[in-house]
C-alpha cells in the first residue's frame, strides 16, 4: 500500500478551448514550479495534468531536496569541467534554497527540515571514491567534506557530507503552489491527458477530448516526455524504485540523508511522525519496469530495513519511477533542435525535486529573460556530450532492442490462459495476438493487447502493484490497459480472449 496522500481540492477537467500566454504540461514538481515563476513573471499560465495534481511520480518520492546527488561531482568534473561541475552545483543549491524561500513566503507548513545530506560507501576500497566526490563538491562550491564518523546504525567506510540540505512533504509543497496559482488567476485542469502538439507561433495542444489550448510557448514536464518528435527515448532510461516507510522511535532517526550505490542502492532519511517518532523512509532495489520479482525485491528491501533498525515498524510500501539520461545531467530546455516556443523538462534520474524547482526557475528565464549561466549544461541539444554520450546510448539502445525483438521471439509465459492463476498475469498468443490477460482475485479474466501504445514493445506484469509496463520506455498500464504513466498516451486495446 501507498501512504495515505496529503487531502487536495480536485480541479475541472479542460471541457472547452483555451488561450493562454504559457500551457505547461503536467502536474508534478516541474510543472507547478515553472507554472508558479511564470506566474511571478507576469505570464498567464494552464496547468494540464493527465491524473491529479503532485499525485504521480512526485508524489511518491522521498523527497529529499539537496544537491548532493550520490558521486555526480567527481565525474562532472571529468566531463564537464571544473565549470561545469560548479554550475550543477550553483543551479541545484539554488533550487534548494527556493524552496525554503517559496515555502516561508506562502507559509507552507510542508514539514521542511534543513539537514546535511550523505553519500557514504561500506566497502574500504570504495574511500578513495568518496574522497574524490567531496573534493569535487567543494571545489564545485557546496560546503561538502569527507568523514568517516556516522549516526547510522552500522559501520561505514566513507561518506561525502554537504551541508544547507533539506527534506519536506512534496504534496504539502506543491498543492499550496497551486492554490496559490488558482488565487492569481491560473487555469489548472485535471484529468486532462493531451495527445496533440502543434507548434508555431502561437502553438497549440489538444486534449484527449478534442478541447485545445493556444499559448504562445508550451512547456512538457510529463516526466517522461508524452511527445517523441525531440527523439529523446533514445536517450532516457526507466528505472523503478521501491520505498519502505517505517515508524521507528526518535532516539533511532540517523539526524540525516543518506544514500549509497551499494547493494542496489539503499536511501535514508525520517520525516515527522508524531509524539516520540519518526517515520523511516528506505528506498533501493533499482530495476527496468516490466522485469524481476517485484515482490522478492520488497521482501529484501524490508530485510535490509529491519536488520538496521530493528524497532522499525514498516507502515506502508510503494514504488518510485525516475528517468535517467544517458549523461547523467538533466534535459531542461528547447524541446528540439528546431523549436522556438516548446520546452522540455525531464531526465532526473532520481533528484526530481531539486532538479524540478531548478528547471522552473531556468524554463521561465528561457522563456522570459535572462538566460541563466547554467542553460548550456542542461540544454537537451547539447551535441558537445555526444562523444561521451555514446556508449551509455549504445547500451540504451541494445536493451531496448532486445526487449523490442526478444520478447517476441521469446514463447508465453504460460501455455493458455489456463495456466493464469487468480491474482496474476501474463502474456499469451491467442489467435495470432499477443494479449496480455490478467485473472483477477474472483475468477475473471481481464485482456488487453500487449504491445505498448508508445512504439510497440511488449509489456510485461508487475504482480506486486498489478500494472503492466513497458521495459522499453517505462510506460504503465491498468489491467483494463488505462495509462497509468506515459510515455504512451493511449489504453491498450481490448483483447477477446475465451477460457479454454
Amino acid at each position: 500500500m501507498a501512504t495515505a496522500p496529503a487531502p487536495a481540492p480536485s480541479h475541472p477537467a479542460l471541457d472547452s478551448d483555451l488561450t493562454v500566454d504559457i500551457a505547461v504540461i503536467g502536474g508534478g514538481i516541474a510543472g507547478l514550479s515553472t507554472a508558479w515563476e511564470l506566474m511571478e513573471a507576469g505570464r498567464s499560465v494552464a496547468v494540464l495534468e493527465a491524473d491529479r495534481l503532485a499525485a504521480g511520480v512526485t508524489g511518491y518520492t522521498t523527497a529529499k531536496v539537496s544537491a548532493l546527488h550520490t558521486l555526480v561531482y567527481d565525474r562532472l568534473r571529468r566531463t564537464r569541467g571544473a565549470e561545469g561541475a560548479r554550475l550543477y552545483a550553483r543551479s541545484q543549491q539554488e533550487a534548494v534554497e527556493r524552496v525554503a524561500e517559496v515555502a516561508a513566503a506562502l507559509r507552507v507548513d510542508c514539514d521542511l527540515e534543513r539537514l546535511p545530506a550523505f553519500t557514504y560507501v561500506t566497502d574500504p576500497g570504495a574511500r578513495d571514491a568518496v574522497r574524490a566526490e567531496a573534493e569535487a563538491a567543494a571545489e564545485a562550491g557546496l560546503a561538502a567534506s569527507c568523514t568517516e564518523e556516522t549516526t547510522l546504525p552500522f559501520p561505514v567506510a566513507g561518506l561525502v557530507r554537504v551541508e544547507g540540505q533539506a527534506q519536506f512533504h512534496p504534496r504539502k509543497y506543491l498543492l499550496a503552489l497551486a492554490e496559490d496559482l488558482r488565487t492569481r488567476g491560473a487555469r489548472i485542469h485535471e484529468r486532462t491527458r493531451i495527445t496533440g502538439l502543434s507548434e508555431g507561433s502561437p502553438c497549440r495542444v489538444t486534449a484527449e477530448n478534442g478541447a485545445v489550448v493556444t499559448a504562445e510557448d508550451v512547456v512538457v514536464a510529463t516526466h517522461y516526455p508524452v511527445f517523441d518528435r525531440a527523439l529523446l527515448f533514445t536517450r532516457l532510461s526507466p528505472r523503478r524504485e521501491l520505498v519502505l516507510a517505517a515508524a521507528i522511535p526518535a532516539a533511532d532517526d540517523p539526524g540525516g540523508m543518506y544514500i549509497t550505490e551499494e547493494d542496489n542502492k539503499r536511501s535514508v532519511r525520517t520525516a515527522p511522525y508524531g509524539e516520540g517518532r519518526r517515520l523511516l523512509i528506505v528506498t533501493g532495489e533499482s530495476f527496468t519496469p516490466g522485469s524481476g520479482d517485484v515482490a522478492g525485491r520488497f521482501g529484501k528491501l524490508a530485510d535490509w530495513t529491519r536488520r538496521h533498525f530493528p524497532r522499525a515498524e514498516i507502515v506502508h510500501h510503494w514504488a518510485a519511477q525516475d528517468n535517467d539520461s544517458t549523461d547523467t545531467v538533466p534535459l531542461v530546455g528547447p524541446f528540439h533542435p528546431g523549436a522556438q516556443h516548446t520546452y522540455v523538462a525531464t531526465g532526473f534520474g532520481g533528484w526530481g525535486m531539486s532538479g524540478g524547482v531548478m528547471a522552473g526557475r531556468l524554463l521561465t528565464d528561457l522563456i522570459t529573460g535572462p538566460t541563466p549561466s547554467w542553460a548550456a549544461l542542461y540544454d537537451p541539444r547539447r551535441m558537445w556530450s555526444a562523444v561521451r554520450e555514446a556508449p551509455a546510448l549504445l547500451k540504451h539502445q541494445a536493451t531496448v532492442g532486445r526487449h523490442f525483438v526478444g520478447d517476441r521471439l521469446r514463447p508465453s509465459h504460460v501455455d493458455s490462459v489456463a495456466g493464469i492463476e487468480p491474482g496474476t498475469g501474463a502474456v499469451v498468443r491467442t489467435g495470432g495476438r499477443k494479449c496480455a490477460v490478467h485473472r483477477q482475485a474472483d475468477g475473471t479474466l481481464r485482456a488487453v493487447s500487449a504491445r505498448c501504445t508508445h512504439l510497440g514493445c511488449l509489456v510485461a506484469f508487475n504482480a506486486a502493484e498489478l500494472t503492466w509496463e513497458c521495459p522499453c520506455h517505462g510506460s504503465r498500464f491498468a489491467t483494463d490497459g488505462t495509462v497509468l504513466q506515459g510515455p504512451a498516451t493511449r489504453p491498450l486495446s481490448p483483447c477477446e480472449i475465451e477460457e479454454p
